[in-house]
């Protein structure tokens, strides 16, 4: 893998918002994939990365893979919702 920085990946919406998705509790793939509304692949690819950093873990459960926050990925989760929350009330000057 191509060495990436958090910075990098954190700094695009979707990753970021897998991130706090996941605050909601562990989910599968698939589930991650439409609330996020990334494909299949693009979705396991920032999971892995999220796993790499240690934000998150995998668990299998019989044949279906879910992923969950790492006590790290929550802090840092928690702290993103807090950011988008404030964002979103921004409002555009005209």
């Amino acid at each position: 893998m191509k060495e990436e920085y958090p910075h990098k990946i954190f700094l695009r919406f979707k990753p970021t918002k897998l991130l706090v998705t996941l605050r909601e509790g562990p989910k599968n793939i698939t589930m991650i994939s439409k609330s996020v509304d990334l494909t299949y692949s693009h979705t396991i690819k920032i999971l892995d990365l999220l796993n790499e950093l240690g934000l998150i873990e995998f668990e299998e459960k019989g044949r279906i893979k879910v992923a969950k926050l790492t006590d790290l990925g929550e802090d840092l989760a928690r702290s993103f919702d807090v950011v988008l929350t404030k964002l979103s009330k921004l409002k555009r000057k005209i």
